[in-house]
């Protein structure tokens, strides 16, 4: 299964990847409002000592994200953030770098909540033998009793998008970067890795959505991976308030 941006840290970062980032992230904090002028290559490209080149394929990157939109004799403007694109990889990144405040968890829940269900639903009614073969491998690696929490992660990401996969539908095999980003924050917070009794129940509740699934089950996959979300969600609900540390 593929790797994405967030479960891949130490991947190199060109120039370009840096400055988007730095930029992504200083959007999503506010500091250029809807409607102001993004800062003029001169000034970027000062504070960054690059090329015009770089900082203009930095720029549309910016714009194919739904940031900013370059206006002829007037420069780049930044896009009011109902374009912005939240379900980008990158964005979802440049966010979880602000913090995993409650509301950025919270609307990560929601959409997982509101998505995933639908996703075992039709994977248990469209599954082949090598989708419940690939599920079945993935919670093996989930089984695992020597995972850190980010190995942890990358086996419980795998899962999600199998069944993402198993579905059938493109576009809910696409938000894989939503869940991805779930999943780094639980790890980020509080895995299941760390805890024996966690970890178990973790690999039991994996287990019952394949049994479903490959049932033929529908309501009980769904049922399941509800399951699994909101068990996810208790855990790092009961961290935080305990007051016990990432």
């Amino acid at each position: 299964m593929p790797r994405f941006s967030l479960l891949d840290p130490e991947r190199s970062k060109s120039n370009h990847d840096q400055i988007a980032a730095i930029l992504g992230t200083e959007l999503l904090q506010g500091r250029y409002p809807p409607g102001s002028p993004m800062p003029a290559e001169a000034e970027l490209g000062a504070r960054f000592h690059v090329s015009r080149t770089v900082l203009r394929e930095v720029m549309k990157t910016l714009a194919a994200k739904g940031f900013v939109v370059p206006k002829t004799r007037v420069g780049t403007r930044v896009r009011d953030t109902v374009f912005w694109n939240y379900f980008d990889a990158d964005v979802l990144a440049w966010r979880l770098r602000l913090g995993l405040d409650d509301e950025f968890l919270q609307t990560l829940t929601e959409v997982r909540r509101a998505l995933e269900p639908a996703a075992a639903g039709l994977a248990a009614r469209r599954r082949l033998p090598q989708d419940i073969a690939r599920l079945r491998e993935c919670v093996r690696q989930i089984g695992r009793t020597d995972h850190s929490r980010q190995s942890f992660a990358a086996a419980d990401l795998d899962f999600h998008l199998a069944i993402g996969s198993a579905s059938g539908n493109p576009l809910i095999r696409s938000i894989a970067s939503v869940i991805e980003t779930a999943l780094v924050a639980s790890f980020t917070y509080s895995s299941p890795a760390d805890n024996p009794t966690d970890h178990a129940a973790s690999v039991a509740g994996h287990s019952a959505v394949v049994d479903a699934i490959e049932a033929g089950d529908e309501s009980g996959a769904a049922g399941g991976i509800l399951a699994v979300i909101d068990t996810a969600v208790r855990r790092i609900d009961g961290r935080k308030k305990r007051g016990a540390p990432p």
